[in-house]
C-alpha cells in the first residue's frame, strides 16, 4: 500500500488551516466545533461511518469506523485536533508548504498524524483490504489540558458504548517506537506566617523566608532524583518550582506564601510516592522549626505510561514500520505525557508512534508530510496485521 500524497495533503492543509485553539488554555478560543465538521467531512470521503461524541457541550470529539469482514479485535488510531494558543505566530492557519514541511499551528502536534490517521483508514477501504476486526479513527477533544476527548471514550469503552482493544496512539516520534512517557504531578504548597509592621520582628513570621525553606528542600530533593538510577528509557524523575507568589508590601512580614511544583515523574513513580515526599519534606521542616506551618495539596496528576515491546500491538506495529521503513524502528521513549497513559491506564494494549517535525507550542511549527505519508503505510499495515487476530 503505498498513501496518496495528494490527498492526504488536502487533508493535513484543511486541518492545519482551521482554528482549534483549546479554550480552557485561551481565553474566548474557538475550541474544536469547527475542525470536528472538517474532520467528519473528511473521514466520510474516505469510506468511514461517524459519530461525534461531546463531553462537554462545545468540546466535541469525532469517531471514524471501518467495519471488520469478520470478529476480529478492534484497534483505534488515536490523535487529538485541539492546539495550544498561537500568540508570536505568524500566519498559523496559512498551512504553507515549502521543501516538504508543512508549518502551522498544530502540524506537527498533532494534526499531521490525525491526517495519517485518516489516509491509513481511506487506504485499507480504497484497497478493499480484508481487515477482520473494526480500525476507529479518534480525533479528540481537550488533550492539551485536560483530555477531555479520550477520557470520555475510555468512559464508553467501559459502558459498553464503544469498543476497542487496542490503541495506537500517534503522536509525533520521528516515526520511532514509543513504549513509555513521562507523567506528571502539579503541587500547590502554602507557607503561613503572621503579618505585622516591618519594624515589629518580634511580632512578625515571615512567610516568604519559610518557603525559602522549603525550596531549598526541594532542590535538595532534585539533586537526590537526579542521582538516582532512574528509568532505562526516560532517566530520572523531577521536578521544578513552577510559580511563587508572597507578600502584600515592602514594609509587612508576609502572612503566606504559596508555589506550584510540577513534578515529572518516569514509571514506577506514583502520585502517593510524590505527596508522600512532598508530606516529608514539611514535617521534617516543621520538625526543626515550631514557627514553620505549611499545608499542600495536589492540583493535577497524570501518570507515566509503560509498555514493552513484544506487547502485542506493538510487535504489529514494529513489524509494521520495518516492512515499510526497511529497517527495525528505534525503540524510545519520550518525555511529554500523552493520551496513551489513560488508555493504558484502562487496560487497552497502547504503543506510540508519529510523525517527524518540530515546534511543539512554539512559534514555528511544521510537520514532514513524507513521515506523514510513511505513517499512514505503517498504521494501515498495523491493522491489517493487528486485527486479523
Amino acid at each position: 500500500m503505498r498513501a496518496d500524497g495528494r490527498r492526504l495533503r488536502g487533508v493535513l492543509h484543511d486541518l492545519v488551516a482551521t482554528d482549534s485553539v483549546n479554550p480552557s488554555l485561551v481565553e474566548g478560543a474557538v475550541g474544536e466545533s469547527a475542525i470536528a465538521e472538517v474532520t467528519a467531512a473528511h473521514m466520510r470521503e474516505a469510506g468511514l461511518s461517524v459519530e461525534t461524541y461531546e463531553p462537554e457541550p462545545g468540546r466535541p470529539s469525532v469517531v471514524g469506523r471501518l467495519a471488520g469482514s469478520g470478529d476480529g479485535p478492534t484497534l483505534m488510531l488515536n490523535a487529538h485536533y485541539d492546539t495550544v494558543g498561537v500568540e508570536g505566530m505568524d500566519a498559523p492557519f496559512e498551512a504553507a508548504e515549502r521543501d516538504g514541511r508543512l508549518y502551522g499551528r498544530g502540524a506537527y502536534d498533532m494534526k499531521g498524524a490525525l491526517a495519517a490517521c485518516i489516509e491509513a483508514a481511506a487506504l485499507l477501504a480504497g484497497e478493499g483490504c480484508d481487515v477482520a476486526g473494526d480500525v476507529l479513527v479518534a480525533a479528540v477533544a481537550d488533550e492539551e489540558y485536560a483530555s477531555l476527548g479520550t477520557a470520555d471514550l475510555i468512559e464508553r469503552r467501559e459502558n459498553g458504548e464503544l469498543r476497542f482493544h487496542a490503541a495506537i496512539v500517534t503522536e509525533p516520534t520521528s516515526l520511532d517506537l514509543c513504549i513509555a512517557h513521562r507523567g506528571f504531578t502539579w503541587l500547590e504548597i502554602t507557607t503561613r506566617g503572621r503579618a505585622a509592621h516591618g519594624s515589629r520582628y518580634e511580632e512578625g513570621i515571615d512567610a516568604n523566608l519559610h518557603m525559602g525553606r522549603v525550596l531549598a528542600a526541594l532542590d535538595a530533593h532534585l539533586e537526590r532524583l537526579q542521582a538516582g538510577p532512574g528509568h532505562s528509557l526516560l532517566g530520572p524523575g523531577s521536578l521544578h518550582a513552577a510559580l511563587l507568589r508572597g507578600g502584600t508590601g515592602i514594609s509587612t512580614y508576609s502572612p503566606s506564601c504559596s508555589l506550584r511544583v510540577e513534578r515529572r515523574t518516569v514509571p514506577p513513580e506514583t502520585r502517593a510516592g510524590v505527596e508522600r515526599e512532598i508530606a516529608d519534606i514539611l514535617d521534617r521542616l516543621g520538625g526543626e522549626d515550631p514557627t514553620f506551618r505549611a499545608e499542600w495539596r495536589t492540583v493535577f496528576h497524570r501518570e507515566p505510561f509503560e509498555t514493552t515491546e513484544d506487547a502485542p500491538i506493538a510487535r504489529c506495529v514494529s513489524r509494521a514500520a520495518t516492512s515499510v521503513l526497511g529497517s527495525d524502528p528505534s525503540i524510545v521513549g519520550d518525555t511529554p505525557w500523552m493520551d496513551s497513559a489513560l488508555t493504558a491506564a484502562a487496560g487497552v494494549d497502547t504503543v506510540v508512534i508519529g510523525p517527524h517535525g518540530e515546534g511543539a507550542h512554539a512559534d514555528v511549527e511544521w510537520v514532514d508530510v513524507e513521515s506523514c505519508a510513511r505513517l499512514a503505510e505503517i498504521l494501515a499495515t498495523a491493522a491489517i496485521d493487528y486485527c486479523a487476530g
